[in-house]
């Protein structure tokens, strides 16, 4: 190097007239006097740089950078624009000496000199910004008296593999007209730039760690929950998880919705804390009347980022709630209250139908998610429905039992029938408990293949259901040596006609009745059903003896309930529009579940 300068000193046209002793003294005191001094000095400013603590948010990062970049180069102000590919603008979200209101949050990216920048990816200075036409902000100059200007690219890698890097342009202004911006300076200016892009992509490898972490987190505790021998349920999945987004993304509070088949209610599940719940838990939304829910249900004709919310297929992101046009009067005063800034609203899709909502509320200033932070609420959103499905998985083993009770029970009768000698008069009964078990053990089949056991909406008879199902729970009873419960004869008035499916009712019915029998007292008593309609409702009656305490009937009603049974006819009831009434009367414990009565005319019952 010191042969290098010296050589350019040598053959300098304007050093001619010096020896070669003192053109070689020359380069010694440059180097040794200047060069060291020079180069210390950028060592310095690139380390305060890379010093910034990427821990800080990334506003408050650029806020630093343009303070440091301001001083190292004896600027006066500087400001620092990332290119928006939705909106096509550069937004300022980092200045010094000036206010972002001042500089403008968002300018075109076309017609600008910080686009120019981006879609050139070069310095560009400007000696003179009065006499620019690019330059759009000439109040700054008459204003602030900057008339100067050097733009310098700056590129911020994201890591994921299908997004680009983020790019943006550092502006930095002088107070001198008509400035002459040397090689030097541009030079140390872009060197500075890339050195906030480290601190930048330094954050991101932080962040990226942080989310994997916690996705490493929610699948350890999954597994815990799979441990339990009580099984996992969806609810409690949510509201074990929760808490640990609470240091990660500023999430102070949140809501899980379930979704009907028909896509027009929904209704909360559960929420964290629940003290800062829209609306209590069971409470059911109608979809049309909230713009916010129908939107991430459906989706919407356009997607992009507006002003006050962003629409994207995968979530949906309310920037202001109290401006956006998506919010509902009693959503705006819900944000109000607990001072929420912005809404991120995720929906659970399976099939390609939206099952489950998630909504996020930041209570602290947050004009938008991140994109890891959307990967890791995604990730949590996979995680719920792979709960889902466990859950649904449980509630087939939980209603193995019944059937599996009822083919032990009639294949008993049928084997000691066959002892009789006279097989022609029992033919007919012999046949009644072969159709029991044949039908049963489809049954069972069925529930192995289908997850959702439910099946398909159609018209039923709750009569001639619910009576098939009394006589198979009776054989259930007996068949457990129960003697000390007294099953009375059913009433159940003809042809009550529902509109639901056909597996979900029979699991109804069967987990109605099963719990009815844990009920009652080894003292002894009695269960008897009713069938019967009341005001255009199906009501299916099941009375025990026995008391259940007062205070959980609340729960009962509300679905929060330990018990897997209880929360499959909870969540039927639900999903079908119906009721659950609960109360103790004279000793005794009536549960009565009202379903919508059919009234469509001309229908063809399902036998």
């Amino acid at each position: 190097m010191k042969e290098d300068f010296f050589e350019f000193l040598e053959s300098h046209p304007s050093l001619q007239h010096l020896t070669h002793t003192e053109r070689l003294d020359l380069a010694h005191s440059i180097e040794q006097e200047y060069l060291v001094e020079v180069l210390s000095g950028i060592i310095q400013d690139v380390e305060e740089i890379i010093g910034i603590d990427p821990r800080l948010e990334e506003k408050k990062i650029l806020e630093i950078a343009a303070e440091k970049i301001v001083r190292s180069l004896k600027a006066e102000v500087a400001s620092i624009r990332l290119f928006d590919p939705e909106s096509l603008s550069m937004t300022c979200l980092g200045t010094y000496q000036i206010s972002e209101a001042e500089c403008k949050i968002a300018i075109p990216f076309e017609d600008s000199i910080s686009g120019r920048v981006v879609r050139e990816n070069r310095s560009i200075s400007i000696p003179s910004l009065l006499e620019d036409p690019d330059f759009k902000i000439k109040d700054i100059v008459k204003n602030k008296g900057f008339h100067s200007l050097l733009a310098v690219p700056l590129q911020i890698p994201r890591f994921l593999g299908s997004e680009g890097d983020v790019l943006g342009s550092i502006q930095i202004y002088y107070k001198e007209d008509n400035r002459k911006f040397v090689p030097f300076e541009i030079i140390h200016a872009e060197l500075l730039a890339r050195r906030v892009s480290y601190v930048l992509a330094k954050k991101k490898i932080l962040a990226l760690q942080r989310l994997n972490a916690h996705k490493e987190k929610m699948v350890d505790r999954i597994f815990v929950k799979l441990s339990n021998r009580e099984g996992i349920k969806l609810k409690d999945l949510f509201m074990d998880l929760i808490p640990e987004f609470d240091p990660y993304l500023q999430v102070k509070s949140c809501s899980l919705f379930s979704v009907s088949k028909d896509q027009e209610f929904i209704r909360l599940e559960a929420g964290y804390p629940l003290d800062k719940t829209y609306h209590q838990l069971g409470y059911t939304f109608t979809v049309s009347h909230h713009p916010y829910f129908q939107t991430a249900i459906h989706g919407a004709q356009e997607y992009g980022d507006q002003p006050f919310e962003r629409i994207d297929p995968a979530y949906l992101l309310i920037k202001d709630p109290e401006r956006s046009r998506f919010t509902s009067p009693g959503m705006r005063k819900f944000v109000e209250k607990h001072h929420i800034y912005s809404i991120l609203i995720v929906p659970l899709k399976a099939n390609g139908t939206t099952r489950y909502l998630m909504a996020f509320y930041a209570t602290e200033q947050k004009s938008s998610f991140t994109n890891e932070e959307i990967d890791l609420l995604t990730f949590f959103g996979k995680e719920v429905m792979k709960a889902l499905r466990l859950e649904l998985l449980d509630d087939v083993l939980h209603d193995f039992k019944n059937p599996a009770i009822a083919i032990t029970g009639f294949a008993s009768r049928a084997r000691n029938l066959m002892e009789s000698e006279d097989l022609e008069g029992i033919r007919n009964k012999l046949v009644t408990y072969l159709d029991i078990i044949l039908k049963e053990t489809v049954r069972m089949q069925d529930m192995a293949l289908a997850m959702r056991l439910e099946g398909r909406e159609e018209v039923l008879d709750l009569s001639q259901i619910a009576g098939e199902r009394f006589r198979l729970n009776e054989e259930a009873i007996r068949q457990s040596w129960r003697k000390y419960i007294r099953i009375e004869p059913p009433e159940i008035e003809a042809e009550i006609l529902v509109y639901c499916p056909r597996f979900g009712l029979e699991r109804v019915l069967d987990n109605l009745m099963n719990n009815a029998v844990n009920a009652v007292p080894k003292q002894g008593g009695t269960l008897t059903m009713r069938c019967y309609v009341e005001e255009n409702m199906a009501c299916l009656e099941i009375r025990n003896t026995g008391e259940i305490p007062e205070e959980k009937i609340d729960q009962v009603k509300k679905g929060e309930v330990r018990g897997r049974g209880l929360n499959i006819i909870y969540r039927f009831v639900q999903a079908n529009h119906g009721k659950i009434d609960i109360r103790t009367e004279d000793g005794q414990t009536i549960i009565i579940v009202k379903l919508p009565l059919f009234q469509q005319r001309g229908a063809k019952l399902k036998k």
